[in-house]
């Protein structure tokens, strides 16, 4: 099977301009009508605990797959078996992992610069050296009577 390049040079070889413009056309016709298609990944719903509640609901009272779920409910799977595994979601505390992980995917998203953590306003503390106790100086080391 030839490609379509292979084909327009053989057109071009044994002289055939009609077949050749006719081509053309054809591919001016494609690029006219071609859309770009979207991303088949989709913005899902925002996770709360409602959400994650009725997840479980349908868990429990359907036999429907976490995929079928998901799609019913609006968010990807992995989020369902995050809620059916690991009970992720289940309150609404802006302080839980997974609420943090989404708080600074949005931000992202939305272009927001990294916070940037304090810096310390307290000046280093410098570690005191002790001296060694005498006859044992080299602590790496095991002697017989030290056990």
């Amino acid at each position: 099977m030839a490609t379509l390049k292979e084909f327009e040079e053989a057109l071009r070889e044994h002289g055939m301009n009609m077949a050749l413009a006719l081509l053309e056309r054809l591919r001016e016709r494609d690029r006219a009508t071609r859309t770009v298609k979207p991303a088949r990944r989709l913005t899902g719903q925002k996770m709360t605990p409602e959400l994650a509640r009725s997840i479980l609901e349908l868990h429990a009272s359907t036999g429907m797959t976490q995929q079928e779920i998901a799609f019913k409910v609006g968010v990807n799977q992995g989020r369902v078996n995050e809620v059916i595994k690991r009970g992720k979601w289940l309150t609404d505390d802006p302080h839980a992992p997974e609420a943090v992980a989404r708080d600074r995917a949005v931000a992202r998203l939305r272009g927001d610069p990294k916070p940037r953590k304090p810096a310390s306003t307290r000046a280093p503390v410098k570690a005191k050296e002790k001296s060694a106790p005498p006859g044992r100086r080299n602590q790496g080391q095991l002697v017989f009577g030290d056990l």
